[in-house]
């Protein structure tokens, strides 16, 4: 798909970060937008947003982790708006865990699950069908991440859990739908090169009240990408961050490039994804991974 003028492309989590910045960019390429998000907040603001470049959008409020909820965004996609053709399962949190594995609350494990990984399933389960019914090219792309996928950070192992699901699940779809030479194209978003300055590190704030962290759980202080990147600092390690206008574009160019792998990625995590499978490949210990 080379030209996204009068596609619809559905955003997931698409209030704040990347998916505000896909819903931006594929908007100045003509296509119309319909955001989905749970922060309500984030949509009015995204809505205006879109107002102010005349970008023909909606917005709906939408848990993914909700299969009902997921299936009447996809209903109203596929009705009262016509149909899609480019489906973006971004939406994403990050439980903020610290300390040791076997003390972090089952909360923290169910709410980013919940979200992350059955949110980026129940995405799939509602849109696929439509799609593939349609007969018409259409891209469905997951956000999975370089952490957890491609790199197991010992600081988040909730999060990468998440994010080696999803990009797991997705080549899967990949490989099914080539298989069955499905006009539907998947593909797999890592935002990069750098670590992506969005609210993520503040995702207690669309934390609902039946997953609330409990009152004694450690705090990591980290509410920013900047506030990472100054206790790096501290530490006499720089961190270099990504703008996600930069991953939204990377996005946009994977899918007119057809290519299922969206990874932009620095010589950093090269190396460090090189030394993790040669690990793999030779049974053998590999250095512990550090930001940077």
């Amino acid at each position: 798909m080379q030209d996204f003028a009068g596609k619809l492309a559905v955003i997931t989590g698409g209030a704040s970060g990347v998916g505000r910045s896909l819903a931006l960019a594929l908007g100045a390429e003509g296509a119309r937008v319909l955001v989905a998000d749970v922060d309500q907040d984030g949509l009015e603001r995204i809505e205006a947003d879109l107002n102010d470049k005349l970008i023909d959008g909606d917005t709906q409020y939408c848990d993914v982790s909700d299969p009902e909820s997921v299936e009447a965004l996809a209903s109203w996609a596929f009705g009262e708006l016509g149909g899609a053709h480019l489906v973006f399962a971004n939406a994403g949190v990050s439980a903020g865990e610290a300390g040791n594995l076997w003390d972090y609350s089952p909360h923290d494990w169910q709410w980013t699950f919940g979200v992350n990984f059955w949110g980026a399933l129940n995405t799939i389960n509602a849109f696929m069908p439509r799609l593939t019914a349609q007969g018409d090219e259409a891209h469905f792309v997951t956000t999975s991440s370089g952490n957890g996928a491609f790199i197991v950070y010992p600081d988040q192992p909730i999060y990468s859990a998440t994010k080696a699901a999803v990009a797991v699940v997705t080549e899967a779809l990949h490989i099914q739908t080539r298989r069955q030479q499905s006009p539907v194209k998947v593909h797999v978003l890592f935002p990069g090169p750098h670590i992506v300055d969005t609210g993520i590190f503040d995702s207690d704030r669309v934390r609902p009240e039946a997953f609330e962290k409990p009152a004694d759980a450690p705090d990591t202080g980290i509410r920013t990408a900047e506030d990472l990147r100054k206790i790096m600092e501290l530490m006499g390690q720089e961190l270099r961050l990504t703008h996600p206008d930069e991953v939204a574009q990377s996005a946009i160019d994977g899918i007119r490039n057809d290519q299922f792998w969206i990874a932009p990625m620095n010589p950093d995590s090269k190396e460090k994804i090189r030394a993790r499978f040669d690990s793999i490949l030779n049974q053998s210990e590999f250095p512990i991974p550090t930001l940077g």
